[in-house]
C-alpha cells in the first residue's frame, strides 16, 4: 500500500515514517505539510492512502476530501487529530476513517489495514 503523509509537524511526520517502514507491505511515496502541497504530492504520486491531519494549515475541512478524491477518486483517507471533536466533522466530510493522535500506535495500523482490505475488495 502506498502512503502520504499530510502533517504540519515534522515530528508527527517523523513518527508516522518511522512507524510504517517497519510494516511489511508499507510504502511512504511522499509528505506534505500544507493543501497545496498536499494536492501536488497526490497528483504526482497517486497514492492508495492518505493520512491527513484534520488540522492541516489550509484544510477547509468541509471541503477538501471531496477536492482531494476530485484529484484521486480511488484515495482512501484516514484523518488524524488530536481533538477528539474533530472526529465527527472528519466523518461527516467523508473521510473513511478517524484515529486520534493520542490513540496506540496499533489502532492507526489496524485502521490502515482496513483501508488497504477496502482497496483490495473493490479493484485496488
Amino acid at each position: 500500500m502506498r502512503i502520504l503523509l499530510a502533517d504540519d509537524q515534522s515530528k508527527v511526520r517523523f513518527a508516522l515514517r518511522t512507524l510504517l517502514e517497519r510494516q511489511p507491505g508499507l510504502e511512504i511515496v511522499g509528505e506534505a505539510t500544507g493543501v497545496e502541497a498536499l494536492c501536488e504530492q497526490i497528483r504526482a504520486t497517486y497514492p492508495d492512502l492518505l493520512l491527513l491531519d484534520w488540522e492541516l494549515p489550509g484544510n477547509v475541512a468541509s471541503g477538501i476530501v471531496s477536492r482531494l478524491r476530485t484529484i484521486h477518486p480511488a484515495l482512501r483517507v484516514i484523518a488524524l487529530s488530536g481533538r477528539s471533536e474533530a472526529r465527527r466533522a472528519a466523518l461527516r466530510a467523508g473521510v473513511d476513517a478517524f484515529v486520534s493522535k493520542s490513540d496506540p500506535p496499533g489502532r492507526l495500523l489496524l485502521a490502515i489495514q482496513e483501508a488497504s482490505l477496502d482497496t483490495l475488495a473493490n479493484g485496488g
